[in-house]
């Protein structure tokens, strides 16, 4: 099990989706989170898309002096990355073969991880990192972003199966909750 010395929060990996979504408080805040990434000195490891809330995370996180590593499977690069929206040269950009393989290079890249709103990719990103935490492969910290209450069904999803009695170790899958994006990195900083 990987436990990181206090304060040593270099990297965070930023899972959320390709697309904008309708409420205009997700770009908002996809937006503020990577400046606060960059303004902190930190590094962004996000999904390497260019299109959605990825691309807002990343050209924030740029525009803030931060640094960017975008770790995509190659089939996924003609539909998520593209030369306009991010400039390619300004992000580390790793190709990978496979999707588990990019969740696992996300994972060994970051130091915490932020889930902003998202579609099924961005909730099975969230999921699998959570099992891990619960299955004790690591105790880096979770954050969940409830950007007007978007993760709400999920913890009612979370409360049904531990009442249920199917989450052993359940206090290991819980993770830190925020509103306001601008929170989320001094907290971790803080951790």
């Amino acid at each position: 099990m990987e436990k990181l010395p206090d304060n040593s929060i270099r990297s965070i990996c930023v899972y959320c989706g390709s697309s904008p979504g309708h409420d205009p408080a997700f770009m908002e805040s996809a937006t503020a989170l990577g400046k606060s990434i960059g303004e902190a000195g930190l590094r962004l490891v996000y999904g390497g898309g260019d299109h959605g809330l990825m691309g807002a995370v990343a050209r924030a996180t740029l525009d803030a002096q931060g640094q960017v590593l975008g770790i995509i499977p190659e089939f996924l690069k003609q539909y998520e990355h593209s030369t306009e929206g991010v400039d390619i040269d300004d992000i580390q950009l790793e190709i990978v073969p496979d999707m588990h393989t990019r969740k696992h290079a996300m994972f060994e890249h970051a130091d915490a991880f932020v889930a902003l709103p998202g579609g099924i990719g961005t909730l099975e990103e969230l999921v699998e990192i959570l099992t891990w935490a619960q299955l004790e492969r690591h105790q880096k910290p979770v954050v969940l972003l409830n950007v007007n209450d978007f993760w709400t069904p999920y913890f009612e999803l979370m409360q049904h199966m531990e009442d249920a009695g199917f989450l052993h170790n359940a206090e290991r899958a819980k993770p830190l909750v925020y509103t306001d994006a601008a929170e989320i990195v001094p907290a971790l900083q803080a951790i």
